[in-house]
């Protein structure tokens, strides 16, 4: 059966502007005495925090240094690292040394050392699917982090901070980076903490479509199985099934099964994550027998070359749709990202039909 889709109302989006720069803000260095003060969308927020988002390149152990001493002021008064911050409070920043080419301003994140080419490159990249004045959502591309980190100099946030100026942007939550699809950012203090409820709660609904090895069994609707995080030899980070984890929960719902000539059987699955743990839907897939096509950690490497051999080069995990309340209006929020062009093709391929 053809793959049935939630109807999606939103006018198209327009294109990612990037407002003119801004002639105050200074660049990386060091930095006098500074005098912020605090806008109404930065309240709520611990200082450890906001000082650790705007002081890219000062270390953490001098920032909570700051704090501890005094050198950090509210109001004239001394605070600690637990403070948080409230609109048109005045803050005393020390000198401190940044690093070079980031922007040191109460009202605007850090970047750090950015280049605009670069951020240009990966922002013309990101597809947006829906946008106002406190939500964003994006169509993320395989294969971009979602920040920077771990041999990874740029992200989806720094070059989207860097390509638009924003005044606030933050991710709301975060995907793989070898998985594309749906994420949700937030332009507005109070628009994060309201999605993060949200995700507390389990009021915000996500659906991916994967692509897996073998015959998914159909009596198998739901899979219950805790979650444990651990870090091997190398430093790297793993997720598997152990009774001793968090609680993890997944609602799996076979879309479409094939048989390829060179493949074996294939299963195309709409998984619903009810927990959010880490790798949740690519360790409960493969803990099923059926890992991910392309997953590096967890999946069937040597068949993967199969893949590979045939033009697909990714792990094949999307976020497809999600449903929220936007966090000010309360209006229902229902989003779909759509695969890129070069998986469509590859589903064709395989005789799947496709969205």
């Amino acid at each position: 059966p053809p793959i049935s889709l939630m109807p999606i109302d939103f006018p198209p989006p327009g294109p990612l502007d990037r407002p003119a720069p801004d002639p105050n803000s200074r660049g990386g260095g060091s930095l006098g005495v500074q005098s912020w003060t605090v806008t109404d969308d930065f309240s709520g927020q611990r200082i450890d925090n906001f000082l650790l988002s705007r002081l890219k390149g000062v270390p953490k152990t001098r920032i909570y240094r700051m704090l501890r001493s005094g050198e950090v002021r509210v109001n004239g008064g001394r605070i600690g690292a637990d403070y948080r911050i409230q609109a048109n409070d005045i803050l005393r920043i020390p000198p401190v040394r940044v690093s070079q080419g980031t922007t040191a301003r109460p009202e605007g994140q850090a970047s750090g050392q950015v280049s605009p080419a670069s951020a240009k490159a990966i922002s013309e990249k990101i597809a947006v699917v829906f946008e106002d004045d406190g939500v964003l959502a994006i169509n993320k591309p395989a294969g971009i982090a979602v920040h920077g980190g771990s041999g990874v100099k740029l992200g989806v946030i720094e070059a989207l901070r860097q390509y638009r100026n924003p005044i606030f942007l933050e991710l709301v939550h975060r995907l793989d980076r070898e998985t594309s699809g749906l994420m949700l950012l937030a332009k507005k203090r109070a628009v994060l903490t309201g999605f993060h409820q949200q995700l507390r709660e389990g009021r915000m609904k996500k659906r991916y479509l994967a692509l897996v090895w073998g015959a998914w069994p159909k009596a198998l609707e739901v899979i219950d199985q805790p979650l444990h995080k651990w870090v091997n030899a190398k430093g790297e980070r793993w997720v598997r099934v152990d009774p001793e984890g968090q609680t993890a929960i997944t609602r799996v719902t076979c879309l479409q099964q094939v048989d390829h000539a060179a493949l074996g059987r294939l299963s195309l699955l709409r998984c619903e994550p009810i927990t959010g743990r880490t790798h949740q839907l690519r360790v409960h897939l493969a803990f099923a027998g059926c890992p991910i096509l392309g997953d590096p950690k967890y999946g069937k490497v040597d068949q993967d070359e199969a893949i590979r051999a045939l033009g697909f080069k990714r792990m094949f995990l999307h976020a497809w749709q999600l449903q929220a309340r936007h966090p000010v209006t309360d209006e229902r929020l229902q989003f779909e990202a759509a695969l890129d062009p070069g998986t469509l093709a590859f589903l064709k391929t395989l005789s799947f039909k496709t969205p």
